[in-house]
């Protein structure tokens, strides 16, 4: 099985920080809200080391 290429997004909002996976389509496979950048950052590294599977996937 080839290895997925996926982008993500992270932007501040008023109260923390959006964040958001994306697969070569442009398909939403993650996405959730922390209150410090540090936590949303890790949680972005923690969806590219292990994405979910295509199941999960939702737009």
């Amino acid at each position: 099985m080839s290895k997925q290429s996926l982008a993500y997004s992270l932007s501040q909002f008023e109260d923390g920080w959006r964040w958001s996976v994306y697969d070569e389509q442009g398909v939403t496979v993650a996405d959730g809200a922390h209150a410090s950048r540090d936590a949303a950052e890790a949680a972005v590294e923690s969806t590219l080391r292990s994405p979910p599977g295509p199941a999960a996937a939702f737009g």
